[in-house]
């Protein structure tokens, strides 16, 4: 192969790798469940919370994602516990990841799967820090 074929070929993939990379927007709307592996220092957060304790402590939660509106790479719904419901507000970013903010902290929401997707939850305040993170599976 001559260098000018090279040079053609080489500049045609990297051309379109970008666009090779570049995904279809998901459907997210519908329902999503999934139980929280989470750990607290402080007070914790409406879904979590409990009394201060000094040391760090586990909990786990049952939670629902309800997607109800979703516009290209954004979208709207709510997060619901047994102890609460609050709003979330998220985007989808180029690569994939999305970012995803309720009342008091926010998310990186990373798709498993078509029906899978992993929020990993993070919270600082000045009495209280929540790291947590829940496999969620769409439900039929």
């Amino acid at each position: 192969m001559s260098k000018l074929a090279s040079i053609v070929t080489l500049a045609g993939l990297i051309t379109v790798t970008p666009a090779l990379s570049q995904t279809a927007v998901p459907d997210l709307r519908g329902t999503w469940k999934g139980e929280s592996e989470t750990i607290i220092l402080g007070t914790g957060n409406a879904h979590h919370g409990s009394t201060s304790s000094p040391a760090p402590r586990l909990s786990s939660v049952p939670f629902t994602l309800t997607i109800d509106k979703q516009e290209g790479r954004r979208f709207s719904g709510t997060l619901s516990s047994s102890r609460g419901t609050e709003t979330v507000i998220a985007v989808i970013s180029q690569s994939g990841t999305i970012y995803m903010v309720d009342d008091d902290g926010y998310s990186l929401v990373t798709m498993l799967a078509p029906n899978r997707l992993e929020s990993c939850y993070l919270l600082q305040s000045p009495t209280s820090r929540v790291a947590s993170c829940t496999e969620f599976t769409k439900q039929p």
